[in-house]
């Protein structure tokens, strides 16, 4: 282990912290209830949590509120979109099916928590169940869930995630463009880059496949 001090077990780790309260251990369900169906019709961003054999993953997803879709109180699916093509989320759940979701809805400070196992379809009728705004999926992920749950808002409320006036102006944000660059190590202006990155985003935002 590169760090000191490390804490490898689950009793030493639970004695630095004060004992669940009761509501924090009932609050967690084994099905998707009406709220839950509410919460994730208005969400339009996903965080797919996966594992394999080469490490995690954790990668967002977007669309139109409610492009995850609930077909029943235990399974949810969402349909692929246009990505990179690594499929880092898709081969982490041929090799592991458990996956975590975490939902938001802008200007809400909680968020969902969704945890199950995961299976990738191309089953005709989940592919129809998944159409994104007219789009018919390639293959889709469907999850089995096995826990859901509201998050409390402190995180987002600490991060003043929705607080537009605690956005970076253009020009302090981080730029993809000049992280691209030093990571592929490219003889390129950020400038150049950036206009190839928003030419793919307008000719493939709405593609299926490839996540």
């Amino acid at each position: 282990m590169s760090f000191p001090a490390p804490i490898t077990d689950v009793e030493d780790l639970r004695s630095r912290y004060r004992p669940l309260s009761e509501l924090v251990l009932r609050k967690e369900i084994d099905h998707i209830d009406d709220a839950a169906r509410t919460f994730i019709a208005r969400s339009p961003f996903v965080v797919v949590a996966t594992a394999g054999p080469d490490g995690c993953d954790a990668s967002p997803r977007g669309g139109p509120p409610g492009f995850v879709k609930v077909l029943d109180d235990h399974r949810l699916v969402l349909g692929d979109l246009a990505g990179n093509n690594r499929l880092d989320t898709y081969g982490n759940v041929v090799a592991s099916p458990p996956v975590g979701l975490l939902f938001l809805v802008p200007g809400v400070e909680e968020t969902l928590r969704v945890n199950g196992q995961g299976t990738l379809t191309a089953d005709p009728d989940i592919l129809d169940a998944a159409v994104i705004d007219g789009r018919r999926p390639k293959i889709a992920l469907g999850v089995d869930v096995d826990g859901c749950y509201i998050h409390c808002g402190k995180a987002l409320r600490r991060g003043g995630l929705w607080e537009t006036e605690s956005w970076l102006s253009p020009e302090h944000r981080p730029s993809a463009a000049c992280i691209l660059r030093d990571h592929v190590e490219l003889d390129i202006e950020p400038a150049v880059i950036e206009r190839a990155l928003e030419k793919d985003y307008r000719a493939t935002l709405w593609e299926t496949g490839g996540v």
